[in-house]
């Protein structure tokens, strides 16, 4: 989402020239992989060819809403990120007011984890599973993710992402570092904007305004034992039009490991 008007050949390239070497890919952006028909060997393709390894895909939604519909929605995914070469499939919690009843939102994630699970496996593959901030979100504390995860006896095929955006809105104190695979940051720069009213829309790279506490959610994390991979996940729409996203992408990665480094010493 750092540059969603890219092709997958040209982002590639992209996180190259920054140094990087790990991606996520989305099968949620109009016009670009997966959403356009690339095949997965293509994907490998030319993740081989830029020396990118792909993080996961991002997403399988309302996964915490089982159906047939799901079942196969997930198999088609997890086949997809296997062949690609992906080493993660995203599970994104429903986000839109259903199944927020306290009797059933562990155990419905309980279910489709149990469910979920043996697809993974058989594919190599870590779920990542997403709790989202946002009072609609049916599955909206990290804690009930754990209880859903030990539920289903799956530690060894989930984990937990550790969104900054969702953590800061959720108000959640635990933090999980032990049982975290991944680190989504964002930044709000808004100073008008109400934390009840933060949406995506509002997340951009992180800088020096933001007002999530990015650097000191990491620093937490990393103190705690997490040991993994920070992935930028903005949804603002100027994103789209960066002349330079490079440039941009830079200036947040400078900030963020700047900021740890100094906190560090």
């Amino acid at each position: 989402m750092v540059a969603p008007q890219l092709g997958l050949a040209d982002f590639f390239a992209l996180t190259r020239s920054l140094g990087l070497s790990g991606v996520e890919i989305r099968n949620d952006v109009a016009g670009n992989a997966i959403l356009d028909g690339t095949p997965a060997s293509t994907v490998k393709s030319l993740a081989a060819q830029n020396d990118v390894s792909i993080i996961s895909i991002n997403a399988l939604q309302k996964f915490n809403h089982w159906s047939a519909e799901r079942a196969d929605e997930a198999q088609i995914l997890a086949d997809y990120a296997a062949a690609c070469g992906s080493k993660a499939l995203v599970l994104v919690a429903a986000n839109d007011g259903t199944g927020l009843e306290p009797d059933v939102r562990v155990s419905n994630a309980t279910e489709a984890l149990t469910l979920l699970a043996p697809i993974l496996r058989q594919r190599g593959l870590v779920g990542l599973v997403e709790c989202l901030g946002f009072e609609v979100c049916s599955l909206r504390s990290k804690r009930e993710a754990v209880a859903a995860i030990n539920a289903a006896d799956a530690g060894d095929v989930f984990k937990l992402i550790h969104d900054t955006f969702h953590h800061h809105l959720a108000g959640e104190e635990d933090i999980f570092p032990d049982l975290t695979g991944l680190i989504h940051i964002s930044g709000v720069d808004d100073p008008t904007i109400s934390v009840r009213d933060m949406r995506d829309s509002h997340r951009v790279l992180v800088g020096p305004k933001d007002r999530l506490g990015n650097l000191e959610q990491i620093t937490a994390l990393y103190a705690g034992g997490y040991s993994g991979l920070l992935s930028f996940e903005p949804f603002a729409e100027e994103l789209r039009t960066l002349s330079d996203p490079a440039a941009a992408i830079r200036k947040s990665m400078d900030f963020v490991t700047n900021g740890l480094a100094a906190r560090a010493a």
